[in-house]
């Protein structure tokens, strides 16, 4: 019986001593296309490193040494090792001037620039790949030629670190005029959670609109029917995208544009998660 129950307590001691979850540090997923990826180039005044902001690298970048798997203080690129700034940077900026001290995030980004939501179908992604240009499918490779279980591994691998506390997801401009949009953004939804064993209603989605028509978004009809994402996930938040800058291809964020609308994703879950913060201009 001693016996019995020294290997009992041994196990427990093992798994304890290998799984130091910090319940202060906030982990965020972030998926999506280009917008999210980071298009514009980022400057100085984004490079500012904080100990209490943590990007979980996806892909090995030895120009940038980084390695994958790794955490590494949140400076762009956040997603790729040649992408741009994204809607996360300044996302995770405005959380932690908000936050108590002792509070850090983590930023997970699986992003693919042109991509349909369809890549990150859990079990059709490929039947969409199979069809997608050469330069989508290096993109993907990147990810071991499937996004969404990247980013579950990646995630999982976050859990024993910290607390996925929200969903981050930019995407849309590929799939512009498709009804079925939400009910697809659900599913990816729905899949995430049941895979990392997450619950709805202590993870909202918060989905960001694509260019403004105030600003001559060529995609900005999509918007009407992100607004229907609550409609379709109790915990889904629409971010708006209403006076944020564009390129010149009316498609992508500038630099400040990509700032304004992170700061909104930040103030958005900072509510959520009950703090009393003031709107963004």
């Amino acid at each position: 019986m001693k016996i019995k129950l020294f290997l009992l307590l041994s196990l427990v001691l093992l798994n304890y001593s290998g799984y130091s979850q910090d319940k202060n540090f906030y982990i965020f997923l972030c998926f999506g296309q280009s917008n999210m990826e980071g298009n514009p180039r980022f400057e100085q005044q984004d490079t500012i490193a904080d100990e209490r902001f943590k990007v979980l690298q996806a892909v090995d970048c030895p120009e940038r040494q980084r390695v994958k798997n790794t955490w590494y203080n949140a400076v762009p690129p956040l997603c790729r090792c040649n992408t741009g700034l994204s809607p996360a940077d300044y996302f995770g900026k405005t959380m932690l001037a908000r936050l108590p001290a002792k509070v850090k995030i983590g930023i997970i980004n699986v992003s693919v620039a042109g991509s349909k939501i369809e890549i990150f179908d859990k079990d059709h992604h490929q039947i969409y790949l199979d069809t997608a240009p050469e330069w989508m499918k290096k993109m993907a490779a990147e990810y071991n030629g499937n996004p969404y279980a990247r980013l579950v591994e990646l995630a999982k691998l976050a859990q024993k670190a910290g607390v996925i506390k929200g969903i981050l997801l930019h995407q849309g401009e590929s799939n512009t005029n498709d009804t079925l949009w939400t009910q697809k953004v659900k599913g990816v939804y729905t899949n995430l959670l049941n895979d990392l064993k997450l619950k709805a209603k202590s993870v909202p989605l918060l989905a960001g609109e694509v260019v403004n028509a105030d600003h001559g978004g060529v995609c900005a009809s999509m918007n009407k029917i992100i607004a229907k994402l609550p409609e379709v996930i109790a915990n889904a938040y629409v971010i708006s995208s209403a006076g944020c800058a564009s390129g010149k291809d009316r498609l992508h964020f500038t630099a400040e544009g990509c700032r304004k609308l992170g700061k909104r994703y930040g103030v958005k879950m900072l509510a959520i998660l009950g703090h009393k913060v003031d709107e963004p201009e």
